[in-house]
């Protein structure tokens, strides 16, 4: 199985955002020593929750300071730029570190409605009606495949080799047929909405028609939280419940410590109390434990990646998780990454 690494470079309570941003690039270089198979960063706009929203940054320094694992975007957000933009700036990575860089696309805008504007003043940000035009031009820029007669094809992008492994993030069965449809894989945030997961699966599996040789190919984002002990797993855990709590009355803050969300949870409703799911947002617990549950789900859904994402307050914490996965999973670093 594979496991690869999902950074929203939360910023932690007491923390600056630019200590943020360099506890991500620890936190990809001890990845690239563990084993995990990739590491992708996310984009966020505007928000005090979160350093990053400029992937694309992330990925150039994080190839740089790394030899064998795959650096991404988990996603670049489509719907704020041009497409032969996100196909240029792709290249180039791909040009620098061949055969490492992935380009997962989103559709969301990871922003308010001031900032989507701000980001793309003049533009139509169409939603549903907009995001496959760009997705198919960016294909088209990335790999060939304009009509006969389209204005675009005749552009050549610089440089010519180097395009990148792209990914779909996908949220809802129709976005999973549309990457069906095109020959993607996809990237399900079932930390997000774990709800759909199953039927996204699904959906995916049934539209898939293997055209042009490619196979159906899922990796799931899941929120993991390990320790040594199942008691040390809730402390750390404790900071994201907190923040979720926040979150759902629309308090985006920095992330708290374990001593202050514990103490701040007194009194308050378990955020995830009504949650009916196959399988749990966020896994807790010691490493037999979330190497049981993972497992488990690898096996129902016939799927070998999962996107784990970590929001823990304390970067020792944080990197303590990362490496009880690894070992208990058997990572082993030393080779380059392949998709």
């Amino acid at each position: 199985m594979k496991l690869s690494v999902l950074d929203q470079s939360v910023v932690p309570e007491g923390a600056t955002p630019a200590a943020a941003l360099h506890n991500s690039l620890d936190l990809v270089r001890l990845a690239d020593r563990l084993g995990y198979h990739r590491y992708w960063f996310a984009e966020h706009h505007a928000t005090p929750s979160f350093a990053g929203p400029a992937p694309e940054v992330m990925v150039a320094r994080a190839a740089a300071e790394t030899s064998r694992i795959r650096v991404g975007s988990g996603g670049v957000l489509l719907p704020h730029y041009s497409p032969l933009k996100v196909a240029e700036v792709f290249r180039v990575l791909g040009a620098l570190s061949p055969g490492r860089i992935d380009l997962g696309i989103g559709r969301g805008t990871g922003a308010g409605s001031i900032e989507t504007h701000a980001l793309a003043p003049g533009s139509a940000v169409d939603g549903e009606d907009d995001f496959p035009r760009r997705l198919v031009e960016l294909l088209a820029f990335l790999h060939g495949g304009f009509p006969d007669g389209h204005p675009y094809g005749r552009i050549r992008l610089m440089p010519t080799a180097g395009a990148p492994e792209v990914w779909l993030l996908v949220a809802s069965p129709g976005s999973a047929e549309r990457a069906a449809r095109l020959g993607l894989p996809i990237s399900i945030a079932h930390f997000g909405r774990p709800q759909i997961t199953r039927s996204v699966v699904d959906a995916y599996r049934g539209a898939f028609d293997g055209r042009g040789g490619s196979r159906p190919r899922i990796q799931i984002g899941v929120g993991v939280y390990c320790g040594p002990t199942e008691d040390e797993a809730q402390r750390v855990f404790a900071s994201q419940r907190l923040f979720r709590l926040r979150m759902g009355r629309g308090l985006l803050l920095p992330l708290p410590s374990p001593e202050a969300a514990l103490d701040g949870l007194r009194g308050e409703a378990e955020p995830l109390a009504d949650e009916v799911t196959d399988w749990p947002r966020c896994v807790v617990g010691d490493p037999d434990h979330v190497h049981k549950v993972l497992t488990s789900m690898a096996e129902t859904l016939d799927i070998d990646e999962f996107m784990v994402l970590s929001t823990i307050h304390s970067p020792k914490d944080r990197m303590r998780s990362y490496e009880l996965l690894a070992r208990r999973f058997g990572l082993t670093a030393g080779q380059a990454a392949v998709s």
